[in-house]
């Protein structure tokens, strides 16, 4: 099912034409299906069946509290790295035993909030949440000394770097040797056994997670391989590793048939894991971008069409740049975009970074900030567009919203949520006055 689609020459998402959702919300604008969020998330489900998976929703992809109540409801836990992400993951009204938290980074507050399962200031502290994914032997006695203060019994598994190279970018990159994530194999096994009775904080599980953006099961397969290799070493000893958090990572189509399905990741995953799980072994996955990737799109209205170089080179000036859209400045990373009405002839049928459809230029799309790497496309060929044009900015769901910044001082934009023929605003856009609120001087 394709939720953002052209219908005589209007693009919509689902029942909603989304030239008429930017009339009456602005730009730029981020617009989300709900149907393809929980369709996506279902095909994971679907996929590794067999192994019984917590699919654990990688809220940083995508954070959006609508966007993470609709995956709770469509049966997501959610995999947080921040206690900000824990509080939108409560707030979306996910139970504390179906979220896991990473991150080499956790503050002592954030551990705290999180043994207390995000319980908000003021009430009833809850179980600590299901799972810390922690990374390395200072955080593990940090978290330790926590949870023995507060007289609370937590679960862990221990983060893994299996030195497997995967990721479509190096910044995306987490299981090779230079990678801050993780601890190598060989001190991953002393940890797990020094630590596997520990009365507050259990160290029972692995977690793997080795890039982002990865377009083959190849590389999981190897990183499987080397930890369950360790994982029966243990065992030979009397140490038993109960849960087994695989991570994300899985790609996502930014042009048409870029990625695998889950599927394809789960004919080679589940094979290697299923006897496992008939033994007790419990599954966690966190998928993020191949859930929310293609379930949004960043709209952003031409300002300007500008020539330069003599005419040589055509610039489309817009009102989004790269502090609402960041990925291809800082990953060079593509993204299909093209313009929300068209005539009949430039309707696309696939989206990919050449088109060969009659009467198309070539055009740099950029935005308004002032940096010469705000851009959005380089070299793109494009239909013809004007001053007040509407763009559809594709596959813009994940690592969109989420990274956005106020940079050059703009505000934040929108964030619309569409379901059937229903679109509702999720986020209002920021005003002038919400730029410096936290820095007004009150009383002189």
């Amino acid at each position: 099912m394709d939720d953002f689609h052209y219908r005589d020459g209007e693009l919509y998402c689902e029942g909603v034409r989304l030239s008429e959702v930017a009339a009456e919300v602005g730009t730029p604008l981020y617009v989300y299906s709900r149907g393809t969020l929980v369709e996506h998330a279902s095909k994971v489900r679907a996929a590794f069946a067999e192994l019984n998976p917590l699919v654990c929703f990688a809220v940083k992809s995508c954070p959006n509290i609508h966007v993470l109540s609709a995956l709770a409801e469509s049966g997501c836990g959610m995999d947080v790295v921040s206690g900000g992400e824990l509080r939108r993951a409560r707030l979306a009204g996910v139970d504390p035993s179906r979220i896991v938290f990473a991150g080499v980074g956790k503050t002592d507050s954030e551990i705290r909030d999180a043994l207390r399962g995000g319980a908000r200031p003021g009430e009833e502290p809850g179980d600590p949440i299901g799972l810390f994914n922690i990374e390395s032997e200072p955080e593990y006695e940090v978290l330790a000394t926590a949870a023995r203060s507060m007289g609370v019994r937590a679960r862990a598994a221990l983060r893994v770097n299996p030195g497997v190279k995967a990721g479509g970018h190096a910044y995306v990159e987490t299981a090779t040797e230079s990678s801050k994530f993780g601890v190598d194999l060989d001190r991953a096994a002393q940890l797990l056994e020094r630590f596997s009775h520990e009365k507050h904080l259990r160290l029972s599980g692995v977690h793997l997670h080795i890039g982002s953006s990865i377009v083959t099961p190849e590389p999981y397969a190897e990183a499987i391989a080397r930890v369950l290799a360790m994982i029966d070493t243990l065992a030979a000893k009397g140490v038993t590793v109960d849960t087994l958090d695989i991570g994300g990572g899985f790609g996502a189509d930014y042009q048409t048939g870029d990625a695998p399905t889950a599927a394809e990741f789960a004919r080679v995953i589940v094979p290697m894991l299923k006897g496992r799980v008939e033994r007790g072994l419990r599954i966690v996955i966190e998928p993020g971008r191949s859930i929310s990737a293609n379930a949004g799109v960043l709209l952003t209205r031409v300002l300007y069409v500008k020539l330069s170089g003599g005419g040589a080179r055509k610039f489309v000036v817009c009102d989004a740049g790269m502090n609402t859209l960041i990925r291809p400045a800082l990953y060079d990373a593509f993204h299909f975009i093209w313009p929300t009405s068209v005539s009949p002839q430039h309707e696309p049928i696939r989206r990919s970074a050449t088109m060969d459809l009659p009467g198309l230029e070539t055009c740099d799309v950029v935005g308004p900030v002032c940096e010469s790497g705000d851009f959005f496309a380089k070299d793109r060929l494009m239909p013809m567009v004007a001053r007040g044009d509407l763009l559809a900015v594709f596959a813009a769901g994940a690592y969109g919203m989420s990274m956005a910044s106020r940079y050059n001082s703009h505000p934040l934009p929108a964030e619309v949520l569409v379901s059937g023929t229903h679109a509702k605003v999720v986020r209002r856009r920021e005003t002038l006055d919400d730029l410096v609120e936290h820095e007004l001087v009150l009383g002189g």
